[in-house]
């Protein structure tokens, strides 16, 4: 496949992850589009990035809750950019933290439709268009998941633990059903990563000795580290590995 011909799609592409991940992969040759639900500004900062050195890219809202906005998704990269042939799945929120006594039904849905329905629905799209069951070229997934679905998380964090241990089971069985029709789908687990979402708590600098404290390496990890493991595991480097989970979190928890 041409570096011309790869056209990746990153969820949750504003910010965090997504947004290195889209840099990175810009001056590797993809073609980009970087979707946001609520980071409008952010995403079209990247993609202004991204044309500002000579790359193609877009920005495209949608909300990974509705699969209608998911479908529409995926039909305007198309129309943007080419078909797609690379995807990352880097969407994703945490919740309302508290133990399990303290669970809102309306908050465990909505995280379980985020951060698994909405990926689901995802690959269902991707595979539409890339398996050649289906008169495609093939293509490659990866799924962001977390070590939070190892050991059920941190204290509080039960119910987005539990949602990205439903990812890691799905992307085992989805990588089998398709890996004859020319896609390859595995799964990137970070561990705490300094970004958007975590800059808050880690700004906390008792919090932030305490995380490192439990991390074998001694050190949260960095955005770049995660979107280089991710383009590899997209790249034709990776051919032959597919149903793969990669840790990338400075050697997990300390037990």
């Amino acid at each position: 496949m041409s570096s011309e011909a790869k056209v990746l799609l990153i969820t949750g592409g504003g910010s965090g992850i997504g947004a290195e991940t889209a840099r990175r992969a810009a001056a590797r040759g993809y073609r980009i589009a970087v979707n946001y639900r609520s980071r409008e500004a952010e995403a079209k900062a990247v993609v202004a990035e991204i044309i500002g050195k000579g790359g193609q890219a877009v920005a495209l809202p949608g909300d990974m809750a509705r699969e209608a906005d998911i479908v529409r998704l995926f039909d305007e990269t198309e129309r943007a950019l080419g078909p797609v042939t690379h995807l990352l799945n880097s969407a994703g929120i945490n919740g309302r933290r508290g133990r399990v006594e303290e669970y809102d039904a309306a908050n465990l849905v909505h995280v379980l439709t985020v951060n698994v329905v909405g990926l689901m629905l995802c690959c269902r799209e991707a595979a539409r268009r890339m398996s050649t069951r289906h008169g495609g070229k093939g293509g490659a997934i990866v799924n962001v998941s977390s070590m939070a679905g190892t050991l059920g998380g941190r204290p509080g964090s039960s119910a987005y633990a539990a949602s990205k241990g439903a990812v890691d089971a799905f992307t085992k069985g989805f990588a089998r059903e398709v890996a004859a029709e020319g896609i390859r789908v595995n799964g990137l687990r970070p561990g705490m990563v300094l970004t958007e979402m975590t800059e808050g708590r880690l700004n906390d600098v008792a919090f932030r000795e305490s995380i490192e404290a439990s991390i074998p390496m001694g050190r949260i990890g960095r955005s770049g580290e995660i979107a280089d493991a991710a383009l590899w595991l997209l790249s034709d480097e990776a051919s032959f590995i597919t149903g793969a989970i990669v840790d990338a979190s400075g050697g997990g928890y300390r037990i």
